[in-house]
């Protein structure tokens, strides 16, 4: 019998972490629902492991192209379910998150394209200062819905004929989830901010992991810039990044996400060391600095001097 829902869960070196987000579709709540999880490698050091491919109703796929976009169009290759569901593999899935899905799509008029609430799972009791700062400022999905047409996808799902219909995901040439999101709206196919699709994940373990992220973005942006106008807006744009954290303050003063003047002073902190980390890579960049090696990064755990 073909499932209702395929999870597609790209994979990189993170077994543990993986094993963790499959304890939790194990715990799903999900009723009468079936789904199926698609485990896509994409290119680990080692294989993974025999407890992780033995699972019941698991399968697994690789590629060797480089990037979570390719994984993940990979997995929806093989995938049989109608909708298709994506989280990372360092992520915990809420009880509930399955049976939101299914719901929002039993709807007669559903948007075609969803993304849940995203929240940061602490390590400890007491917030450490990337906790603090990506509760903040790490996933608001909600805005990237609203504002930017996209739905990050460590918490997005769709039906298959829409991902059929828009495309696959891009490569690391480009913010893969962005770009994905975009051409759907181009498309006119809405997005739709849903709460109760709630994913876990954990703040980025160290300055550097945080400012890897930001290296690809910036990379990713630049590919925008056409023009010597262009190129001159990008240098003032980072200028004004230097210098945009004390306009951050009163959403940091009102955010729900975090607790206690520690945790806030910790969010400010690093705002302050991120933004200028992100103006020292655009300058870099737009006084012909390697775009390619800021957008591969990520992957080898190098950025560029």
């Amino acid at each position: 019998m073909k499932p209702d829902i395929s999870v597609v869960i790209p994979h990189l070196n993170q077994p543990v972490a993986l094993a963790r987000l499959l304890q939790s579709l194990d715990a799903q709540d999900a009723g009468n629902v079936r789904f199926e999880i698609i485990v896509s490698d994409n290119g680990s050091r080692a294989p993974l492991p025999a407890e992780i491919t033995a699972r019941p109703g698991l399968r697994t796929v690789s590629t060797q192209t480089p990037g979570p976009g390719p994984a993940r169009n990979e997995g929806v290759a093989v995938a049989r379910g109608a909708i298709l569901a994506f989280t990372d593999c360092d992520c915990i899935a809420d009880p509930g998150w399955v049976a939101a899905i299914a719901r929002h799509f039993a709807k007669p008029a559903a948007a075609p394209v969803i993304g849940g609430e995203i929240f940061i799972a602490r390590r400890g009791l007491r917030w450490d200062a990337l906790e603090a700062y990506e509760s903040i400022f790490g996933y608001r999905q909600h805005l990237y819905i609203k504002r930017d047409h996209f739905a990050a996808t460590c918490n997005l799902a769709m039906r298959r004929a829409t991902f059929e219909s828009v495309g696959g995901f891009g490569g690391l040439e480009l913010a893969e989830d962005r770009d994905w999101g975009q051409r759907a709206h181009a498309l006119g196919m809405a997005h739709q901010f849903v709460p109760e699709m709630r994913i876990a994940t954990p703040a980025r373990r160290s300055f550097a992991e945080l400012g890897r992220k930001w290296d690809r973005q910036v990379a990713h942006e630049y590919e925008f810039v056409r023009s010597p106008a262009g190129h001159l807006r990008w240098i003032l744009r980072a200028l004004a990044i230097a210098a945009s954290p004390m306009m951050d303050i009163p959403l940091i003063v009102r955010s729900s996400r975090v607790e206690g003047l520690r945790a806030r002073l910790l969010a400010f902190g690093t705002l302050v060391r991120i933004r200028l980390h992100r103006t020292r890579r655009m300058l870099y960049i737009a006084f012909g600095g390697d775009r390619r090696a800021l957008a591969e990064s990520w992957r080898s755990g190098e950025a560029a001097k």
